[in-house]
């Protein structure tokens, strides 16, 4: 069952300002340090933040909360499976919302699909629950 969709569009040339203007004050209130290091790493550091800004927008939505009641912009982390693809970890406050969300006998699993063209970045997140199956 779905428990939640969020969207959200970032301007990469406005996170690209804001990196200049507040440089590592703005990195380190919003970002973790793996998602700094995946973005020192890129060409364009701008665009890879700007996804992951809308990533944490997207999820703050699909929580049903967006960004307020004590959650963090670090308690929502994206980073990447081997294979390339996007994942969001949650922790703190996040974290509680998604557990009180989640009914009984399921587990909460967060999907998230992120994609730019310049100017834009987009990201989707759908928080689903799946069944807690028992094997005997």
């Amino acid at each position: 069952m779905i428990l939640g969709i969020g969207t959200d569009l970032a301007n990469i040339e406005r996170v690209a300002r804001t990196l200049d203007r507040f440089g590592d004050r703005f990195r380190h209130r919003v970002f973790t340090e793996t998602e700094l290091r995946k973005a020192a790493r890129r060409r364009d550091e701008a665009g890879t933040l700007a996804k992951r800004w809308a990533a944490k927008e997207a999820c703050s939505k699909a929580l049903g909360t967006g960004l307020r009641m004590g959650i963090s912009w670090r308690d929502m982390a994206v980073s990447n499976l081997h294979t390339g693809q996007p994942v969001m970890a949650l922790t703190g406050w996040a974290a509680d919302r998604l557990d009180a969300m989640t009914p009984a006998g399921f587990q909460a699993v967060v999907h998230v699909s992120l994609t730019d063209d310049h100017p834009w970045a987009q990201a989707f997140v759908v928080i689903a629950a799946h069944p807690i199956v028992v094997r005997a």
